[in-house]
């Protein structure tokens, strides 16, 4: 709670203050509306201070008390008769300078119990240009260094793909991902065609995978087959009889009868005969590879899905470089894609994200001076005031100066200067500097026995013959003697 001052926020239509606390005299009783000191306020009473106009609605009105701390108001003189009244004042005058001083300590950055400068949520003025790297920053330097318009513009860039940031920042553990395989993510990229043909007979590459021996098979007896493709029509013939010859080839002797029989009845077996006799070179191939012709017989689904696919298998033998390296980066892959929303949305942004890049360095800076940022933004309807009333503060200091010696130039009629070589305070009267001065009564006493202080006229008595006359009790007075006898000598004589 201050001491000295009280503050009110104005309505906008009271212009009558109470005034709080104790004072001297009501010279010393200052009122400022926003900063701007009222010098035509007047006193309704000793409690009551007006001002000269009635301050707008939500402006600051500070009624403080400012005594006198360069010049004593009573100066003691040796033999002089000490007064409650002026040890009174006396005392005031140091009691309400150390309450006043004790008010400013209290309103000033003031360092915490955790060593940490506190401004009470208050603006900083006149602060110099910072030179280190930790020195505080005007709004001004600010907006000059930094919030130039190019950088204005980065920022509002910013500020409209905030959303886009954030998303950016609560996936940066999945962008750290991508980043981290890049590698693998630019080689699918440069294979994607060969990749979306994979996924488009990603059915028929499982197939093949899951025969992949057999496949592995076939490809090795290539040969073979091909052979047996060749004279496929025989192969046929040889298998629909097959069971024919497997019994020649176990028991030839059983055979004998059915020799015997095909001998009776040449003519008809002869299209055969020839038939196999025509392709007894094709027909010692299949013996020769019979074990091969199992194997293609045992896995004949399969051959049977192969050809089905044989397109897709060829398009998979000709990426089959780009398979492998799928298979090789088949985690980071998996990665990719179970962050596929998060890489969609960085690339949606990728235009900001490179504005943010290009301006980083200042965003930095922002984040680094954030709480001056703040500061400066909560001060901006103060800031707006003293714009606005600056030709008010310009005349201000114009009209009232501290000097050691009488301005000679700048001079009005009604200026102010305290004179610190005279220790006074003088008024410029459009021609001259002139002293403020008090002139005022002071009840004495006229004697050592007496004890309670007066005027004049109450401490002296008439003797015989012998009148007094006071002129203007209390205040210059003068005092007239007159006898009624002038022939009798008289005296006067102050005991």
């Amino acid at each position: 709670m201050a001491l000295s001052y009280v503050k009110y926020t104005a309505d906008g239509s009271t212009n009558q203050f109470a005034v709080t606390f104790s004072y001297i005299q009501q010279s010393d009783v200052k009122v400022f509306i926003d900063g701007v000191e009222d010098n035509s306020r007047t006193f309704v009473n000793s409690a009551l201070v007006q001002t000269s106009t009635t301050p707008s609605n939500g402006a600051i009105v500070n009624v403080k008390r400012t005594t006198s701390n360069t010049a004593r108001l009573v100066d003691f003189q040796d033999g002089s008769v000490l007064t409650e009244s002026d040890l009174d004042t006396s005392a005031n005058q140091n009691f309400f300078t150390v309450q006043e001083n004790f008010d400013r300590t209290e309103d000033t950055i003031q360092l915490t119990t955790a060593d940490v400068w506190d401004a009470q949520s208050k603006k900083l003025s006149n602060v110099a240009d910072p030179v280190s790297d930790q020195d505080a920053v005007t709004k001004i330097y600010l907006s000059n260094t930094f919030l130039t318009d190019a950088n204005k513009t980065a920022l509002t860039n910013v500020n409209a793909n905030i959303s886009n940031i954030n998303a950016v920042n609560s996936n940066s553990s999945n962008i750290t991902t991508v980043a981290g395989n890049n590698t693998n993510i630019n080689t699918v990229a440069g294979i994607s065609s060969n990749v979306t043909t994979v996924a488009g007979i990603s059915s028929d590459v499982t197939t093949v995978a899951g025969i992949s021996s057999a496949v592995s098979s076939v490809n090795s007896n290539a040969t073979n087959i091909n052979t047996v493709a060749t004279n496929i029509s025989s192969v046929n013939t040889v298998a629909t009889d097959i069971t024919k010859v497997i019994a020649v080839a176990n028991d030839l002797a059983e055979a004998v009868s059915e020799v015997e029989t095909v001998a009776n009845d040449l003519n008809e077996s002869t299209s055969e005969i020839d038939t196999v006799a025509t392709n007894i070179a094709n027909v010692n191939t299949v013996g020769g590879a019979i074990a091969n012709v199992n194997t293609v017989a045992g896995i004949s689904s399969n051959v049977t899905t192969v050809a089905g696919i044989s397109s897709d298998v060829t398009a998979v033998v000709g990426i089959s470089s780009a398979v492998s390296g799928v298979n090789s980066n088949s985690t980071n892959i998996n990665a990719v894609n179970s962050n596929a929303t998060n890489i969609n949305t960085v690339a949606g942004i990728s235009s900001n994200i490179t504005t943010v890049a290009g301006v980083s360095s200042n965003i930095t800076t922002v984040a680094g001076i954030s709480s001056d940022v703040t500061t400066v933004a909560g001060a901006n309807s103060n800031i707006s005031t003293v714009a606005s009333n600056i030709s008010g503060v310009n005349s201000f200091a114009e009209r009232y100066r501290i000097a050691s010696s009488d301005p000679s130039s700048s001079l009005n009629e009604g200026d102010l200067v305290y004179n610190s070589t005279d220790n006074v305070l003088k008024f410029y009267d459009g021609s001259s500097w002139n002293s403020i001065t008090a002139d005022t009564d002071v009840k004495t006493k006229v004697s050592a026995n007496d004890t309670t202080a007066g005027f004049l006229n109450g401490k002296l008595v008439a003797g015989s013959n012998v009148t007094f006359t006071e002129n203007s009790d209390g205040g210059n007075e003068t005092l007239t003697v007159a006898v009624t006898d002038n022939s009798i000598p008289f005296a006067i004589a102050l005991g």
